[in-house]
This record gives structure tokens, C-alpha cells and sequence, in this order.
């Protein structure tokens, strides 16, 4: 990801970090946790528990 762009300020490298972070955890789709999210995993798993 980082070698891709060019980042011309930490606060832009910031930002990049955050969208990734954000991206990795929400919007990446996992075939091993059945075709969800990280997050839209762990919100089922913990209905289905609690």
C-alpha cells in the first residue's frame, strides 16, 4: 500500500493508515468467515451468543 502512493506529509500517512485500517476491518470480505466482514462476523457471532 505505502509503496504505491507517494506521501508528501505524516498527516497524509495518517490518513492513509486510517483508511486501511478501516478497509481491513469493515469492507475486506473473508471467504473463511463465510462470505462477511470481519465486523459483520463478530456482530453475528456475538447475537448468537449473548
Amino acid at each position: 500500500m505505502f509503496y504505491l502512493k507517494k506521501i508528501k506529509s505524516i498527516q497524509e500517512l495518517k490518513d492513509e493508515i486510517h483508511q486501511y485500517i478501516n478497509y481491513y476491518n469493515k469492507d475486506r470480505i473473508r471467504l473463511n468467515l463465510k462470505g462477511k466482514s470481519p465486523i459483520e462476523y463478530r456482530t453475528l457471532y456475538y447475537q448468537k451468543i449473548i
